[in-house]
Parts: structure tokens; sequence; C-alpha cells
């Protein structure tokens, strides 16, 4: 089939009879409920289930493989090549199978909050929730803006078609193909809506550094003086928790560019992680999640519709989808000048990684490649003891180009605007995990927030000899026996051992980054300095 009866058969899709496009709020929340995509929560949420597939099927994700791209992308293991032929031939599957379709639904928007660089984006969705996951997620246009918008990239959402890898040429029932040529995203056979999201965040990695800006997986907050703040980090290290403080204003809380003219949200919402949650620990997060929000996977009570945020017996993966206007404090537009503080959020289950160190250039970058955090017993099947898992640039999923790509990105931005950037670790002290004890939240608030005021500038600093960081000696208000984590440990023999078995896993991680700058590589990492 050739393009030209491909795209012609989009538009006679966005054409037919069943097509609901741009519904609000309401009229997305009465369809969901209607045809039992959903239910509603008693504060009026959308709480979905998404079966089989509760979190992104990376497996299942290919990018075509096509002239326009096939030298730039960084093929391997997260993207993986798929012919056009396969790749057309779904899609005209696809696109039959949704014309079948009672009603579908359109959402146009951005991705992107600075008119400058954003990004026209449409989303073609079989169930009314997805797209109302869609508009709380992505930027919503104005009415002037809608009067003009122009997709350049179209996200074809099927969730009840299954792909028959005999025929079809994939390894699964499900797929997330993207076409740079066709400006295509493909998604079927999932359920799980956070594959839309990811799939953009995968186009804007790809497109936004061509444009000279640095695409970030990161959240980011700005204080009364215009001090921007950027928070890395993987699952489970309390990004989103971090970047949540009422003495700042939130930017956005998981996807950043950075270009000349500074920070800008590439979401028009939020996606938190709800395990756990309470109003005690997260009070924006849990006063966000109200009428049009999306819940999924969240265990909620058949009479009361009380959401049971404890419990996790669907998944550990439950997620809430508002947009960012339910939060109070945050900047809007969200946009803000260039970062003045950078923080990576490790949850280091070893134990031996110090709550907050400084960072040179050289540490950030090789910090920045390696992309550290723990997975912890008991959160995976086959998982029995802490596991070092490495995602490069915080973000490796997403990530089209070579890693070095964005790491250079990131050297230059920290030269140019002299941005501080500091390690810290929300993780284990004392012990590894199941002897130690997390670390504090409210210890960790405080060490950050003196980091983001500048007052950590100019301490006296401790070296750590292992991964050659360099710790401040005191902190009001946190014990100084925290701030070493050697010293937080009984036993220093074990701490030691654990230490270098740490520092390994970095280098081995390390190694597959083939030829990197002697600067990174030598000066930046374990035993180097």
């Amino acid at each position: 089939m050739t393009s030209v009866n491909l795209a012609n058969d989009l538009k006679e899709l966005l054409n037919g009879s069943n097509i609901n496009t741009q519904l609000s709020v309401p009229q997305l929340v009465e369809a969901a409920t209607s045809r039992g995509e959903a239910v509603l929560t008693r504060e009026g949420a959308v709480k979905a289930e998404t079966g089989k597939y509760t979190g992104r099927s990376p497996k299942d994700k290919y990018m075509v493989e096509e002239a326009i791209s096939k030298d730039k992308i960084d093929w391997g293991s997260v993207n993986r090549p798929i012919s056009s032929e396969i790749f057309e031939n779904l899609y005209a599957k696809v696109l039959n199978h949704l014309k079948e379709k009672d009603a579908l639904y359109v959402f146009k928007g951005f991705a992107g909050a600075d008119p400058e660089s954003r990004l026209a984006i449409q989303t073609i969705n079989e169930y009314a929730w997805h797209n109302l996951f869609a508009h709380q997620l992505f930027i919503r246009p104005t009415a002037e803006e809608l009067k003009a918008h122009e997709a350049e990239f179209t996200v074809v959402y099927a969730p009840t078609f299954h792909a028959d890898p005999a025929v079809d040429g994939t390894d699964s029932e499900t797929f997330i193909i993207v076409s740079m040529e066709k400006k295509i995203i493909l998604i079927g056979g999932t359920e799980y809506a956070g594959e839309m999201k990811k799939s953009i965040f995968s186009i804007m990695n790809y497109i936004l550094p061509e444009k000279g800006i640095l695409p970030m997986h990161c959240s980011a907050n700005v204080g009364k003086n215009d001090d921007v703040a950027l928070f890395f980090g993987l699952s489970g290290t309390g990004k989103t928790t971090l970047s949540a403080d009422e003495d700042r204003k939130l930017i956005g809380d998981d996807e950043h560019g950075w270009s000349d003219n500074g920070v800008f949200n590439i979401e028009g919402g939020c996606y938190a992680k709800t395990i756990n949650l309470s109003r005690e620990n997260e009070p924006q997060i849990f006063d966000a999640i109200r009428f049009g929000s999306v819940l999924e996977n969240v265990v909620v009570d058949e009479d009361t519709r009380i959401p049971d945020y404890d419990d996790g017996s669907l998944t550990e993966n439950t997620r809430a989808a508002y947009p960012i206007d339910a939060i109070d404090n945050i900047v809007i537009p969200s946009v803000a000048g260039h970062p003045k503080t950078i923080v990576f959020l490790t949850a280091d289950a070893f134990g031996v990684l110090p709550p907050i160190s400084k960072l040179t250039k050289e540490q950030a970058m090789y910090h920045f490649l390696s992309g550290y955090t723990s997975k912890l017993a008991g959160t995976e099947r086959g998982v029995t003891s802490p596991e070092a898992t490495f995602s490069t640039c915080f973000g490796s999923p997403f990530l089209p180009l070579h890693a070095t790509v964005y790491a250079e990105m990131l050297g230059d931005k920290i030269d140019e605007h002299g941005a501080d950037v500091y390690l810290v670790n929300t993780g284990w002290t004392g012990g590894v995990y199941g002897v130690g004890s997390r670390m504090k939240l409210s210890y960790t608030r405080t060490m950050v927030r003196a980091a983001i005021r500048g007052d950590l500038n100019g301490v006296e600093m401790e070296h750590e000899s292992v991964f050659g960081l360099n710790m401040p000696k005191e902190i009001p208000d946190v014990p100084t026996e925290v701030l070493n984590p050697r010293n937080a440990w009984a036993d220093k023999e074990s701490y030691d051992q654990k230490a270098q078995e740490l520092a390994k896993k970095f280098k081995d991680n390390f190694e597959k980054f083939g030829t990197v700058d002697a600067g990174i590589s030598q000066k930046g990492g374990p035993t180097h300095n």
C-alpha cells in the first residue's frame, strides 16, 4: 500500500460519522462511564483498569527503518527496527478495525509549552477514557489555536486490535510503532494509556536536539527569585514528590525541554504514581485527583467509591493523570528561565551513596549517562534482593538518539549557565535494604532546599573515596552522622564491601557507551578521582 493511500485512509477515518472531536471533560467522563469503560470515584475521578498490561511494553516498541531517520537512530534493544512493509500492513488493518467502531474520539493539542518549538499532535482513540487521558496529559489548545491546528504527528490507538505475530511480524499481540516518515504512532493490543504519553516524549527526544534543545525526563520548579531547579530520577526516587514544594511553583512533573530561552514543560498535565498516596505526605497530588482526573488500576470500593491507594493488588504501578492546573502552585504558561540547580535523584538500596553530594561537570555527565537507582526485592517477579538498575539519562526507553548526544548537550548547558549539580540519595542509610532504613523525607527536603537556596556553596566538604564524591560536613537540621553514609553503618567493613560492589556495577554499566570523552570516564566515575 502506498503512502498516498495510507494518508487518504487516515483522512477517511477522521471524516467518519463515528468521530467525536475535541469533546469536553464532562462529555468524555459521560462517554467513558456510560460505555462501561470506567467508573466514577467519590471525588469524580474516572477509574479504569488496563487488564493484562499495567505498564509500558518496551519489548513491543519499534521504530520503522526509514531513510529519513535510520542513520540517526541508536538502534538496539530500546530502538528496535521494523520494516515499512510490516508497519503499513498493520496500519491498514488498524484503520479498518477502527472504522467499524460505533464511536472514536479525537483530541487535538500540543507537546511543548514554548510556542517556538511545540509539536502539534492529535490522538485517535477507541476508548473515551484514553481520550480523556490525552486531554489531561497534553497541552490543550485555545479556541483560536484549535482553528489553525494541523497535526504534525498522529497517535492511532486501538487497544482491542491484537496483532497475530505469525502474520503481522510482531513479537506479540501488542505493538507500539513509530514512523518518523509517516509521522504516525501506531498502538495496539494494550490498554495502558501511558504508552501515548511516552511515545510522544520519544518523538520530542528525536526532534528537539535538531533544534538545539535538550529534552529531559525530569520535573522542574521555580522559586520567587526565578531560580529554576530540575529534578531527574527514575520511578520511586521521589522526583514528583520533591518537585511539589509549597514554597516553589511547579513548571512540570516529568518532561521538559531546555532551550536558549530557558526551560519549558512538554506536557499539560501530570502522571503521578499513587501507590501509598496520602494527603499527609503528598497533599498537592492527593488534592489534584478530582472530577475529570483519570485513575489507572487503583482499587476503588464498589459502594463508597473511595480509592484505596495502599492496595497494590492490581499493580504497584497505580497512576493518576490530571491537568497541571489541578495544582494551585504552578507556573502558567509552563515556561521559566535557565536552571540554577540540577538534582539527580537515586534510591540506593545498597545504602552506600551519600544523601547529598555536589558534582563536578564531569561527574554530572557520568551520573547522567548512568542514571542509577535500585530495584527492590518484591517489586518484580524474581527480584529477591536489591538490584542495581541503570537507565541512561534517567530515561533510556525514550531516547531515539545515542545517549552521548544528550549528555554532551547537558554538559554544554551546565557550562553556559553555571548550574550547580547535586546527587541525592533518597534510598537507604545505615545498611542495605532490609537492614538499614529509608532516608527520611524531611531530611531529603531540607538538603534539597539548602542546595537550591545556594546554602551549600562554599561549605566545608568531605571527600568520599570510592565514588569520588564531595559531601557537605554540616547541613542545619540534618544529623551529621547521616551525611557520610559510612558513618551511618555499624559494620564499616560491610559498608566498604557494598560500596565496592556498587562501584563495579557502575563501571561495568559504563562500558556499554564505548568511547566516551576521557574527562567523563576518567574524572566522573568511581575510583577515578
